[in-house]
């Protein structure tokens, strides 16, 4: 468990085909099911404190108590992903910490001296924040609050991995205005 926020709930990994990735995890590693959006939208994103568009796909899926992300850029906008991928490096790419209070472990992280490389937002109460110091070479950590509709959406995707038969591997992200 890490000293400043708590256990480790989700592992990113960084793929060149996420459709091949997710019939990986799920059919070798028996992981899933997973809930895949193929174009997120972000809001509010900054790379270096420029703002850009990004176009990502991502499938989330539980294994336990920790949450499988896969992540593929679909387009050449600057981001941590892309210069992971840049320097020839595919997989693991970050570790996140999840928070219901993300503006108290945002200023924690920074008076640990962590700067923000990237951040966003995704839905409400869905912010997002890539820090400069990387963990090991190429992989960085991330601080995700997960309160609200994110928050009821990841607890839905770890339910649903609760004795998954293996059945419907690739489901669609539940609507967040929704849920």
């Amino acid at each position: 468990m890490s000293r400043f926020l708590g256990p480790i709930r989700q592992l990113g990994f960084v793929v060149p085909d996420i459709e091949q990735a997710m019939a990986h995890w799920s059919n070798i590693m028996g992981v899933g099911p997973f809930f895949y959006n193929p174009h997120v939208p972000i809001e509010d994103y900054h790379f270096d404190g420029q703002s850009h568009q990004p176009h990502n796909s991502v499938a989330l899926a539980n294994a336990g108590y920790v949450q499988v992300e896969l992540i593929q850029c679909r387009n050449d906008v600057p981001s941590c992903y892309k210069e992971f991928t840049d320097a020839g490096h595919q997989g693991l790419q970050h570790t996140a910490y999840w928070t219901e209070d993300y503006d108290r472990d945002l200023e924690i992280m920074q008076q640990q001296g962590f700067a923000i490389r990237m951040s966003g937002k995704v839905g409400e109460n869905g912010r997002f924040a890539y820090f400069d110091q990387e963990a090991h070479p190429g992989t960085c950590i991330e601080l995700s609050e997960v309160k609200g509709p994110k928050g009821r959406m990841f607890d839905m995707i770890r339910a649903a991995s609760e004795g998954w038969d293996g059945t419907d591997p690739v489901r669609p992200f539940p609507d967040l205005s929704k849920i």
